[in-house]
């Protein structure tokens, strides 16, 4: 079922061949291992996107899809998970991984205030920033790990089950 409704929803390789902007990339795009659904294509999509989720930084879709070019994982699903982190889930998560971080860093963690000025900015960038990003970076290897190995014994799972049950089919 994951599989049926991952390639309804994602877009196709033709759909993406079409598309003029994207040309310029040339034949990278048209590797048939970027596009497949299968087991360690996509626990590496869910490696790649869960983990770039995590980690507060500008334009994280590229990221997610130069990674997943260098991993040869599932593009689409690749970038279309890096949106688990959207307006709504930042503040939440990024606090969390700042908390996480300040935790380790054995820091203390500081009430939520903001000012927007430079100086307010200067001041508290590696107060807040040191351990935002060490906590993002612990909390997103900890979570995209344990997602890969979700994926991988979960689809390894739902085989043995349709083997099964083929086989109980195929006996009576």
């Amino acid at each position: 079922m994951p599989k049926k409704f991952m390639k309804r929803h994602l877009p196709t390789p033709d759909k993406i061949r079409s598309i003029k902007a994207l040309h310029f990339m040339g034949d990278i795009l048209h590797e048939p291992n970027l596009w497949h659904i299968n087991r360690h294509g996509v626990a590496r999509a869910v490696l790649v996107g869960v983990f770039l989720c995590c980690i507060p930084m500008p334009l994280q879709m590229v990221a997610a899809a130069f990674c997943a070019i260098w991993m040869n994982a599932n593009l689409p699903l690749s970038v279309a998970l890096v949106w688990i982190s959207n307006p709504l889930t930042m503040p939440p998560m990024f606090y969390f991984n700042y908390k996480v971080g300040a935790w380790l860093l054995d820091r203390p963690v500081l009430d939520f205030e903001f000012q927007l000025s430079a100086e307010w900015l200067s001041e508290r960038l590696v107060d807040i920033g040191i351990p935002l990003y060490f906590g993002s970076v612990v909390v997103a290897t900890v979570s995209s790990v344990l997602c890969y190995l979700a994926i991988q014994y979960l689809w390894r799972r739902r085989v043995r089950i349709s083997w099964r049950q083929r086989q109980l089919e195929r006996s009576s």
